[in-house]
């Protein structure tokens, strides 16, 4: 009988070790940590995608913009939904140094090449006495969704952001501007262009490429990591993403911003492109640097553009036009 008991008891215990383990717990799982944002890496150094581009908008649909902005987990940081795709973009907000509550000019800053949120800029400027609003557009750094290439769906988050920041408090209204550096002309436009109510009181260019051949210069594989992501020939995916498409369709004063050496372009051209498209089409305000507003120019007789030196304190120069523009021709 011992020896009976003595094996039941044996395979009950090897049974017990063989069986699978569990685990039953009611504790929430951690999160998965967001991305860090990623600083605009530079319009030279712009990456190529996998991302599918939209098909089914058609030019100048407009969507519906969201309807605020909910807290995100830093100080000053909110997420903005995009009505287009459902996906939240990070948005970050830098107050002037001393702010009492009192309403202030404010910015919102359009990152270039397919980068993301720039604090320093937005830090910059904010000492400049705006309010500045910057934001990670779709699909990059810690926004949701798929890098669109600042087509539509993209177009239409920047939208649901400039929107939505309007209940930010000492945002002024009447004082509020949008600012695009580089390849974030396409966005800025687009966004202007397609979603004409926005409240958005005048517009400031840094040295946007406004066509598909100044976004590739060229439409070829020349650059170092190269701009390939949809052939020059792929007629609907550009038309998309060129400004020279949209800029006759924005309503707002139009700054355009231009060094003697451009960043990128071995030429200017592309500044007296869009100058000239936007006075053309009747954009109510145009002024290229500090000529008089409204002329158009000659390609192959530029005027002088700005000193290379003015591109080591750009934000001061976007700060003094931003001013301009609202002391002589918006409050006018």
């Amino acid at each position: 009988m011992k020896h009976i008991l003595f094996l039941l008891t044996s395979i009950a215990l090897l049974l017990s070790a063989c069986a699978p383990l569990t685990k039953s717990s009611n504790a929430t799982p951690s999160p998965t940590p967001l991305p860090q944002p990623i600083l605009d890496p530079g319009y030279a150094q712009d990456a190529p995608s996998t991302a599918t581009p939209p098909t089914d908008l058609a030019p100048f649909d407009p969507a519906p913009v969201s309807s605020g902005l909910l807290p995100a987990d830093e100080t000053n940081t909110y997420w903005a939904v995009n009505p287009s795709s459902g996906s939240r973009l990070f948005v970050r907000v830098a107050y002037p140094r001393g702010w009492n509550g009192e309403l202030v000019p404010a910015l919102v800053l359009v990152p270039g090449g397919t980068g993301a949120t720039e604090p320093r800029k937005a830090e910059a400027l904010a000492a400049e006495g705006f309010l500045v609003i910057i934001f990670d557009p779709e699909g990059r750094g810690r926004s949701e969704g798929t890098e669109d290439y600042n087509g539509f769906i993209g177009q239409d988050g920047l939208a649901a952001v400039i929107e939505a920041a309007t209940a930010l408090p000492g945002l002024d209204a009447n004082r509020y501007g949008l600012v695009s550096y580089s390849y974030g002309v396409t966005l800025a436009t687009g966004a202007l262009a397609r979603h004409p109510d926005l409240p958005i009181d005048f517009y400031i260019d840094w040295e946007g490429p406004v066509d598909r051949t100044y976004t590739t210069t060229g439409c070829g594989g020349n650059r170092a990591g190269g701009i390939q992501w949809q052939a020059c020939s792929n007629e609907s995916w550009w038309a998309e993403r060129e400004a020279l498409n949209f800029i006759a369709e924005v309503r707002v004063p139009y700054q355009r911003i231009q060094s003697q050496t451009d960043h990128v372009q071995p030429t200017n051209n592309h500044a007296i492109d869009i100058v000239n498209a936007a006075v053309a089409g009747g954009v109510p305000w145009v002024r290229l640097n500090e000529y008089p507003a409204g002329q158009t120019y000659d390609a192959t007789n530029q005027p002088a553009m700005l000193p290379d030196s003015m591109d080591k304190q750009i934000d001061r120069t976007v700060a003094t036009y931003a001013r301009y523009i609202i002391e002589t021709v918006v409050n006018q």
